[in-house]
């Protein structure tokens, strides 16, 4: 056969199987696979409100420990505090197509919008440690500290530093449900001490050096200044440098809200006066076990709390964790 007759036989031969192969593709576009299908292990997406507090590292721990005894795979994010960044991470889970997503929101109100396009895509959503209060947005399961307990707890503790009078503070951080809760548990708590008055009640934005400004500015408006409520360690921390710099150190009683190891240390020196305390391990394994049975087709409850407890300096002396 001639080599021009050769060559026209191989690209009939090519066309037919070229066009036998389109074929055999899908008329549309594929679906995309949900991450870990191909092992047989639904996604589950996390974007927490920070990865610089403790506190949120701990519930990160448990919840990749629960998730891999239940089965998932676990994304883990954090939004840092800003509610722009939570909603795109929570875009990018529905693009994934994870299973469920679990969510600390940056801000209560906020959040609304990315747990609704959430429910618009059919991904079920559980909130930890802070709720979402907007009521158009569905929520199959929040966990949390029983805040407003806490709250009271923190309130008695400080009746019981000032003797039952005296004028205090509260450094707040108001964007977040968990903190509306303390402060209210407080307040009511110090309703039964008439002796003690709310002078200020300013935000702290939840972080050590914000706080430490806001701290400042009322121990200089307010030289009679008995306590301070910090609604969590890093601002109860915060608090103490403020004291300290202002030369008042155990003349402002501080009580703080978390029980990170720092701030158990700085109870153990006397520099912070108690905390409510949480357990972070707790919140994130119940809500790992919650999304498990919600996808096993299980009834879930749709609110789960977990009480405080409240660390002294006799019980920081006698933890073996501390130096």
């Amino acid at each position: 056969m001639p080599a021009r007759s050769n060559r026209r036989a191989v690209q009939v031969l090519l066309a037919a199987l070229l066009a036998l192969a389109a074929g055999c593709r899908p008329s549309g576009p594929a679906a995309p696979a949900r991450d870990g299908a191909a092992k047989g292990r639904p996604l589950v997406g996390v974007s927490l409100l920070t990865m610089a507090n403790p506190f949120f590292k701990d519930m990160a721990d448990a919840m990749r420990a629960e998730a891999d005894r239940q089965g998932f795979d676990l994304s883990v994010t954090a939004g840092e505090n800003d509610a722009a960044r939570q909603r795109d991470q929570v875009n990018d889970f529905i693009v994934k197509r994870a299973s469920a997503i679990v969510l600390c929101p940056c801000d209560s109100r906020a959040v609304g919008t990315a747990i609704s396009a959430a429910n618009q895509a059919g991904v079920p959503v559980f909130t930890a440690d802070i709720a979402s209060l907007d009521p158009l947005a569905k929520v199959v399961c929040h966990v949390a500290t029983d805040n407003h307990d806490g709250g009271k707890l923190a309130g008695k503790a400080m009746i019981q530093a000032l003797g039952g009078k005296g004028t205090v503070a509260i450094v707040d951080h108001p964007e977040v449900e968990s903190v509306l809760l303390r402060t209210r548990g407080f307040r009511e708590a110090l309703a039964g001490a008439p002796g003690i008055r709310v002078v200020a009640q300013l935000p702290g934005g939840g972080v050590r050096d914000v706080a430490f400004k806001t701290a400042q500015d009322i121990l200089e408006k307010h030289p009679d200044l008995a306590g301070i409520f910090a609604i969590n360690d890093p601002t109860a921390l915060g608090a103490v440098a403020a004291i300290e710099k202002a030369g008042r150190t155990g003349k402002v009683k501080v009580i703080g809200f978390d029980g990170m190891p720092e701030a158990k240390q700085a109870i153990k020196e006397g520099r912070i006066w108690a905390d409510a305390v949480q357990y972070p391990d707790r919140i994130g394994i119940t809500v790992i076990q919650s999304v498990a049975k919600y996808m096993a087709g299980e009834k879930v409850p749709s609110r789960v709390l977990i009480p405080t407890g409240l660390y002294m300096q006799e019980d920081a002396r006698q933890d073996p964790a501390l130096r």
